[in-house]
């Protein structure tokens, strides 16, 4: 309990440069910092750069998407795991760039705002429910109620929302150790230890993701920075 509470308390300090074909004002505007939540999509920033960066932005309808060196950014890639993807030598605070103009549809899938990210975190939750029980109707039973308080609990950080909705409808291992760990002792199986009450097994499913590489390094320090997402398999598994 106390290992996820630190990582969904978890924060990146974002340093976020406007492009410089999108400045149209001098001076340009100085990068707007940020803490992002590591469990928080980049897109969910956008009612805090937006304004910022709104007095410099040339005419026309507003996309926003981000890029690390060049990279584009996947959106629907939690920021803590892109973090740690693509920074070998962790940057504080880690610099990427903000677009609101040229969306690259060649490489990224269009977000048209909070609820495309909304669906994909559910899709996922899904496909991590598929993994562990061969079904997903935890999740397809889900009312639409629950979905939301599932939701803002990662908008919000609140973990304690988050494995009340999570327990409810079995989502993982952990929720049946908090289960356990909230209810009364009265409640609990007389016939059951405390040990037994807290610590139960179970399956969680994990989405690995393998970065290709082409030479032989001495040091992983000499490895290139990755510029391609075709350089990065990804599979989920138990």
């Amino acid at each position: 309990m106390e290992a996820q509470k630190f990582v969904w308390e978890g924060a990146i300090p974002l340093q976020i440069h406007l492009h410089e074909s999108q400045v149209t004002a001098l001076p340009p505007p100085p990068p707007a910092l940020i803490l992002a939540p590591r469990i928080g999509y980049l897109p969910l920033l956008a009612p805090l750069i937006k304004p910022y960066f709104s007095s410099t932005l040339p005419p026309g309808v507003d996309t926003i998407w981000f890029d690390y060196n060049g990279l584009p950014l996947k959106w629907y890639i939690p920021t803590g795991v892109l973090f740690d993807l693509l920074c070998p030598e962790p940057e504080r605070p880690w610099n990427i760039t903000v677009h609101f103009r040229g969306f690259p549809g060649n490489v990224l899938i269009p977000c048209e705002g909070e609820d495309c990210v909304k669906w994909s975190f559910i899709n996922s939750l899904k496909e991590a429910a598929y993994i562990m029980n061969g079904n997903c109707k935890n999740v397809m039973n889900m009312s639409q109620s629950d979905q939301l308080e599932l939701w803002n609990s990662i908008m919000n950080g609140n973990l304690e929302a988050y494995q009340r909705v999570s327990s409810k409808h079995k989502l993982s291992t952990v929720d049946d150790e908090y289960t356990s760990l909230c209810l009364p002792k009265a409640q609990q199986s007389l016939g059951e230890t405390n040990l037994t009450a807290q610590v139960k097994t179970g399956k969680v499913p994990v989405r690995l993701y393998v970065l290709s590489i082409r030479e032989d390094f001495d040091d992983l320090d000499e490895m290139p920075l990755v510029d391609s997402w075709r350089d990065l398999l990804h599979k989920s598994t138990i």
